[in-house]
């Protein structure tokens, strides 16, 4: 009789302790007057968003597990942004599940929404011209690009910024969206190597054969000019005050190519005045007419 008994009160002591855990529970928080949410749909959001982060987690080994290490980084930051949009479609559709009005969720948030999408419109623009970045190839890290008259090295490919090196050492931060906006010069997209010239003008008169021997000979003694392709001479026009010419040469590195050319001037201005060639300044004839 006493083991029926005990059993009884346990049972009355579990079902007690229970119908506290579903009142906890049930317990409501109301958002307004048309939004209102349980601790147990807040826990039920919480399982759901767990769930779908270790789906995710799977999916990304999954999807990733055979791509080379550099389309594995760039996949990554695109996954980081796709990751955010599945949670926020995961959490709409829980809390539509558990009851929460979602309607009077968007319409309590309108202007907010509203507001923040007007904000952050350029904060859009960069991501979109980053995935295109990423997906067609334009940009790679390593590459030599000019946008805006500025020259750097790219270090690294965001999904809103691109971060690279100019060659005075300070880093450069692209907004994404100036891809879409202006014309984007990429110097080593082709290749490596990249053809650069040096322009002088010689006094007429003088003789154009050892001006392009004297030119030649300033690109092959220079280090960093590289043998294959040879340099040229082209003489490219008459001008008003002299004979214009252009030296072109080859760089494996063009992203010094500033100091490479400054190093060719002074050895031109050395072999055009031990050869006794000048290079004029612009002359003007002056004819008065008397009547």
């Amino acid at each position: 009789m006493s083991q029926d008994l005990e059993s009884f009160e346990n049972t009355i002591t579990e079902s007690n302790t229970w119908e506290t855990i579903k009142g906890f529970l049930s317990q409501n928080m109301t958002i307004g007057n048309d939004i209102s949410i349980s601790i147990l749909d807040i826990l039920v959001v919480i399982t759901a968003i767990f769930i779908t982060t270790i789906v995710l987690r799977i999916f990304l080994k999954l999807i990733t597990r055979k791509l080379p290490k550099e389309d594995k980084s760039k996949f990554n930051v695109v996954y980081g942004y796709f990751r955010w949009l599945v949670y926020i479609i995961i959490l709409l559709i829980t809390l539509h599940s558990v009851g929460v009005n979602i309607t009077a969720v968007f319409a309590a948030s309108a202007a907010l929404l509203i507001g923040i999408g007007l904000a952050l419109q350029t904060l859009f623009q960069d991501i979109i011209a980053g995935i295109f970045i990423l997906v067609d190839q334009t940009v790679h890290v390593g590459d030599i690009i000019e946008i805006e008259d500025r020259v750097g090295r790219v270090i690294e490919i965001k999904l809103r910024t691109t971060r690279a090196v100019t060659i005075d050492n300070k880093v450069l931060i692209i907004p994404n969206h100036l891809y879409l906006e202006n014309s984007l010069y990429n110097w080593t997209q082709n290749d490596t190597t990249t053809r650069e010239s040096v322009m002088v003008g010689v006094a007429y008169g003088s003789d154009v054969q050892l001006v392009k021997k004297l030119l030649l000979q300033a690109a092959r003694t220079h280090d960093a000019v590289l043998p294959s392709p040879e340099a040229v001479v082209l003489f490219t026009d008459f001008g008003d005050s002299a004979l214009n010419f252009k030296l072109i040469f080859t760089l494996g590195d063009s992203f010094t190519a500033k100091y490479i050319k400054s190093d060719l001037r002074f050895e031109i201005d050395r072999l055009f005045r031990e050869n006794n060639i000048s290079i004029p300044f612009p002359q003007r004839d002056i004819h008065i007419i008397e009547k």
